[in-house]
C-alpha cells in the first residue's frame, strides 16, 4: 500500500488557486450587485414606508370627511323628509311659473322688488295717514253734497236757469258724463 503523500493536499490546493483567483472578479461583481440590490431594496422599503404613511394619513383624512358628511346627513335628512311633501306640491307650480314667465316679466319683478322699500315708506308716511282721516272726511263730504243739492234746487228756481241746466245736462250726456 502506498502512503499518502503529505504534499498531495497542498498540490491540490495549489492547483485550485488559479481557478479561485479567476473566480474573484466574478465574486466581487456579484458582491457589488448584491450591495446594489440591497441599497435598492432599502430605498424601495423607504418609499413603501412613505407611501404607507401617506395612505394612513389619507385614511385618517377620509375618516374625518366621512364623519363630517355623516353629521351633515344627520342634520339634512330630517329637513329633507319635512320638505319633500312641500316640494312635491310646489313642483307643478314651479314648472308652470318657469314655462309661463318671460325674461321681461322677471326683470319687471326685480325692479318692483327693488322699489318695495320706497313704496313701503310712502305707504307708511303718506297714504296711511290719509286713509286714517277718511273716517272724519265722510261726514264733511256728506254735508257738502247736501249743500250742493240745496244750491241746485235754488238755481232751478231762478228764471232762465232751467234752460241752462238742460243744456249742461245735454252736454254731459254727449260726453258720457252721468
Amino acid at each position: 500500500m502506498r502512503l499518502p503523500n503529505p504534499l498531495d493536499p497542498v498540490n491540490q490546493l495549489l492547483d485550485l488557486l488559479p481557478r479561485a483567483f479567476a473566480l474573484l472578479p466574478g465574486v466581487e461583481s456579484l458582491l457589488d450587485r448584491i450591495e446594489g440590490t440591497r441599497l435598492a431594496a432599502e430605498e424601495l422599503i423607504a418609499r413603501i414606508e412613505v407611501t404607507r404613511q401617506g395612505g394612513a394619513d389619507l385614511l385618517v383624512g377620509a375618516a374625518g370627511q366621512v364623519a363630517r358628511i355623516e353629521a351633515l346627513v344627520d342634520v339634512l335628512e330630517p329637513r329633507l323628509t319635512e320638505l319633500t311633501p312641500v316640494l312635491d306640491r310646489l313642483l307643478p307650480l314651479a314648472r308652470e311659473l318657469a314655462d309661463t314667465t318671460s325674461p321681461e316679466e322677471v326683470a319687471a319683478l326685480v325692479r318692483l322688488i327693488d322699489q318695495l322699500p320706497e313704496v313701503a315708506e310712502s305707504m307708511e308716511t303718506e297714504v296711511m295717514p290719509v286713509l286714517t282721516t277718511l273716517g272724519t272726511v265722510a261726514p264733511d263730504v256728506h254735508d257738502l253734497l247736501g249743500v250742493a243739492r240745496e244750491l241746485n234746487e235754488l238755481l232751478t228756481k231762478v228764471p232762465g236757469m232751467g234752460r241752462v241746466k238742460r243744456r249742461v245736462d245735454e252736454e254731459q250726456a254727449e260726453r258720457g258724463i252721468a
